[in-house]
């Protein structure tokens, strides 16, 4: 395994492409700006270049979570060279970088490390995807509550070098080693030196979460409370690591990503665009289509069903794209501002009924202004000359904008309340994605429109 990827280096190095030029040339560029020179190169000319820039100008860059090939760049390289680049990472990057691999390289770098970072790593690497756990890192500064603030700057500037970053220091219990408090770094600074380290703790409670927590929760709680970092703690409150605010913004454009996708009515891609393999990204897309190809079908059975009102007042299919795009939309609409508002968790489960209350009159108003705008429209054309809907026009026009109330109201209803009804069964609200909630409102339109047109022109043109 070893020889073969210094072959691949090899061949990357002999080719027109100059690594050593590459390399030399990167090296005064910022990490941030050599992980996007590298991810514009194939995987094994980017080993190449990150195999000839210096170890700690490495490590610098596989740090980076804009680099999307780091797990593959990695792999290629000896794992004599690759082993301590992933040692010196910090361990929630590493972790990461990990995954990324297949389990024979995963399983052979970790056999090269030491029994510290082995552990950490196996540690990180147990926690399901989606939980705090899996995106917090190791490398932070604790204390025990008998220090003086003069011990814990000195014990800062021995261990800085070390950590991912010193947002705050954690003051831990000398003897049971549970989590007291947090401490910023600021505070610290301005306190008197001789104080014990308590002195600098804020007012405020202290803020932790559970490993096994959701992802979701630790942004909530740095975002609300306006935290740089908050601290995990295991089932006896033994502090096990923290969440730092670019782990969550890493997160949060992920999972803002994945939920943009399937609100467009497909499932979730990892990988970029561009880099993603052609028929895995069908394979992506077509299973969502096809569901809603289905749901237009029965679309088609439900017109079917009204052939023969259809047939005898044709003057109502000039409508059908109306009426069924104005449902959907409403749909959409309540669907994308629910969806949002369950993320953000300022609307829960049980807050269902109120948002029922709240968009039943919503959906009467916005079909009602919709209904008058149509009325209007079909009684212009009439006078004007435009179109001659025949002599029955005024009960055309009350059909079209009765059913605009009704379709509109139960699109806002639909809409609203599809994201609790999956929420509760386990699976994502963003799955209640616009085109999802069009064709259900598609259906359940048409079937509205004709029912209200056989009330209002039974006797007339039906």
């Amino acid at each position: 395994m070893n020889d073969n990827t210094e072959a691949t280096l090899v061949r990357a190095q002999d080719a027109t492409f100059d690594a050593a030029a590459m390399a030399r040339r990167l090296a005064e560029e910022s990490a941030p700006d050599i992980a996007d020179a590298l991810d514009a190169l194939e995987p094994e000319e980017g080993a190449a270049v990150l195999a000839l820039l210096p170890a700690e100008r490495a490590v610098e860059v596989l740090d980076q979570p804009s680099l999307d090939h780091g797990g593959d760049m990695l792999a290629l390289l000896p794992r004599e060279r690759a082993a301590p680049l992933l040692a010196g990472m910090s361990a929630d990057r590493a972790a990461d970088v990990l995954k990324e691999m297949e389990e024979e390289v995963r399983a052979d770098l970790l056999g090269r490390l030491d029994r510290e970072n082995r552990a950490t790593l196996d540690r990180l690497l147990a926690y399901p995807e989606d939980t705090a756990g899996s995106i917090m890192t190791t490398e932070f500064v604790s204390v025990p509550s008998n220090w003086t603030i003069a011990q814990v700057l000195h014990h800062i500037r021995i261990v800085e070098r070390t950590r991912e970053t010193v947002y705050a220091v954690f003051v831990t219990d000398p003897v049971k080693q549970t989590l007291i408090h947090a401490v910023p770094l600021r505070r610290l600074i301005s306190g008197d030196p001789h104080a014990n380290v308590l002195t600098a703790v804020p007012a405020r409670r202290l803020v932790s979460i559970s490993a096994q927590a959701p992802r979701e929760e630790a942004i909530r709680l740095i975002a609300r409370h306006d935290l740089l970092a908050v601290p995990v703690v295991d089932a006896r409150n033994h502090l096990i690591g923290i969440v730092t605010v670019d782990d969550v913004i890493d997160a949060m454009v992920e999972r803002d990503t994945e939920q943009v996708q399937r609100m467009g009515g497909m499932a979730a891609v990892e990988e970029p665009y561009l880099e993603a393999g052609f028929w895995h990204m069908i394979r992506k897309r077509a299973g969502w289509l096809s569901i809603l190809l289905v749901g237009e079908m029965i679309t088609a059975s439900a017109m079917q069903g009204f052939q023969g009102e259809l047939e005898k007042a044709i003057v109502l299919s000039l409508f059908i794209p109306l009426i069924m795009s104005s449902g959907g939309n409403s749909g959409s609409q309540a669907a994308s501002l629910l969806i949002r508002e369950l993320a953000l968790q300022q609307v829960r489960i049980a807050d269902w009924w109120r948002v029922a209350r709240r968009e039943l009159p919503s959906g009467v108003i916005l079909g009602s202004i919709l209904g008058v705008i149509a009325f209007g429209r079909i009684a212009a054309w009439q006078y004007f000359g435009l179109y001659d809907h025949g002599a029955h026009w005024l009960l055309i026009a009350l059909t079209v904008g009765l059913a605009l109330v009704a379709i509109v109201t139960f699109g806002s209803m639909c809409g609203s309340m599809l994201p609790f009804i999956l929420q509760r069964v386990g699976f994502d609200p963003a799955t209640a994605s616009a085109p999802f909630v069009a064709t259900l409102v598609d259906v359940t339109g048409l079937v509205i429109y004709f029912s209200v047109a056989l009330v209002v022109l039974r006797g007339t043109l039906l």
